[in-house]
């Protein structure tokens, strides 16, 4: 039981605090975060495409 909530509360907090998240990061290294966020996928769809294609 713990397994599911624990993941879906941090998720909520992450929600909630997307934009506070997202100041917090843009003001200590000066890139946004949605630009990290995009290319992390991308990459993960990629490496993913890549193992299912060999």
């Amino acid at each position: 039981m713990l397994k599911f909530i624990i993941p879906t509360v941090i998720i909520f907090l992450i929600v909630l605090f997307w934009e506070k998240i997202n100041d917090f990061f843009y003001k200590k290294f000066n890139i946004k975060l949605n630009y990290l966020i995009i290319i992390a996928v991308l990459l993960m769809i990629i490496a993913i495409y890549l193992l299912i294609k060999d």
